[in-house]
């Protein structure tokens, strides 16, 4: 199984488009840690490749054990094993079935991590400590030997995740679909799904929403939109960076290829009174229409596939008009992670983000520059991305109830935590970046 039908996995009921947030917890609450889970308890089929226990071979599997423990004792990660092993110094990280963890890895590498994970094989006190203290070891984690023969274990990305119009409209539903009752459960009330920008650390004394605002108004500056300015977005969201250009007196075409976002997104713009300066369109990318003063797109490049990058900034180019703006915010990485990355199938690939893939600024930075774009700025501000999401799995916490009452079960909600927690620790790791940059038109001289 390579293709996880993410709009259905995990889900017992549909869920509706009203959207009732929670709300905002005043912290991580100990009655709602997760119940005790073990791979019994999950649906085959709902998810079958985690029901089931791979075939790894005993060579693979003694492998995979060798380098495992290897690994984890070196960072001292490993608590104890059925009672076989001392508690670790740091994060601890318990293993309920060892040879099912194994057989895991030893078959699907950090696929079957992830997967061990949603069985509950293995557990931690600190989920994000555990992962922090991978990802910032992830060169390390296997010898360079190995590493070179990467191609020979890792399996590569399904040919039907590719990006083409068809496939993107799949993909972005596939995540963005699943329930906006769902995403209302974790985001603050603006439902903003991207990197807030703070002004201290740690964030627990301002609002998530007030940091987004802040965000937003400072891609809304860069891009200077203000009144009159013809504003096109790519990538909806739930609308609130619309609402807000709007407000300002911009006119705003907004873009998405998801049904349950453009329908909220729409009610959230005519209760707001802006219908007649937002519109919200149905639309991929490659068939923008129309010059614009200004481009504003929020992290939806890493959705776009890198086959697909220089059609994405063509379609910038050729929808700014003489003189206009373009702001950009992409997560990244290292170019190497990237292309490794690239030709893998990983654990977000298959279960969370299909067909997409976080860029490199290198990457960034050509494909602009083929397409006849020249960056003007390029700010980074990672560090407010792990506290967006460190709040973010906090209110996810916090309001599982709510979570298993949309009819999410305990398998998908452990993938969801796991997922938000990987994210979180790529970046206070540093793996993992977010930038803000504005684009014009012309290449560097």
């Amino acid at each position: 199984m390579t293709r996880p039908a993410l709009t259905s996995q995990g889900r017992s009921q549909p869920a509706g488009r009203t959207v009732g947030v929670p709300p905002q917890p005043p912290g991580r609450d100990p009655s709602a840690a997760a119940p005790a889970f073990s791979r019994a308890d999950v649906d085959a089929g709902r998810w079958p490749d985690v029901a089931r226990l791979p075939s790894a071979g005993p060579a693979r599997t003694a492998v995979a054990r060798h380098l495992v423990s290897r690994a984890l004792d070196r960072l001292a990660l490993t608590g104890p094993s059925a009672g076989a092993r001392q508690p670790a110094a740091g994060p601890r990280l318990t293993l309920h079935d060892p040879d099912a963890f194994h057989r895991r890895i030893g078959r699907h590498g950090l696929i079957g991590f992830g997967e061990s994970y949603m069985a509950g094989e293995w557990d931690s006190d600190d989920l994000v400590g555990v992962l922090t203290v991978l990802a910032g070891h992830a060169d390390e984690l296997v010898p360079a030997p190995l590493r070179r023969l990467r191609g020979l274990w890792a399996a590569t990305r399904p040919a039907a995740d590719r990006n083409t119009p068809t496939g993107a409209r799949d993909n972005i539903q596939r995540h963005y679909d699943l329930s906006n009752d769902l995403f209302a459960a974790f985001l603050d009330p603006t439902l903003t799904y991207s990197s807030a920008v703070f002004t201290a650390f740690p964030a627990d004394f301002e609002s998530l929403a007030s940091a987004q605002h802040r965000k937003i108004d400072r891609l809304l500056d860069l891009a200077d939109v203000g009144e009159g300015t013809r504003l096109l977005e790519i990538g909806t969201g739930w609308g609130e960076l619309a609402l807000r250009a709007a407000a300002r007196g911009a006119r705003v075409t907004t873009l998405t290829l998801s049904a349950e976002q453009a329908a909220l997104a729409r009610e959230r713009v005519t209760s707001a009174g802006l219908a007649d300066r937002v519109e919200v369109q149905l639309r991929d990318y490659r068939d923008i229409e129309g010059r614009h003063d200004a481009v504003i797109s929020v992290e939806m490049i890493e959705a776009v596939g890198a086959e697909y990058w220089p059609s994405y900034f063509t379609a910038l180019r050729h929808a700014l008009a003489p003189g206009g703006r373009i702001a950009l915010q992409s997560i990244t990485m290292g170019h190497r992670q990237m292309l490794h990355t690239a030709a893998t199938h990983t654990f977000i690939s298959k279960y969370v983000f299909p067909g997409g893939l976080i860029p490199s600024r290198r990457a960034l930075a050509d494909h602009a520059r083929a397409a006849g774009l020249r960056t003007v700025a390029d700010h980074g501000y990672g560090a407010h991305y792990a506290e967006t999401l460190r709040l973010w799995r906090d209110r996810f916490t916090a309001h599982r109830s709510a979570v298993t009452a949309l009819g999410f079960d305990a398998v998908f909600q452990r993938m969801w935590e796991f997922y938000l927690a990987y994210s979180e620790a790529g970046f206070r790791s540093r793996y993992l970046d977010v930038r803000q940059l504005l684009l014009t038109e012309g290449t560097p001289r």
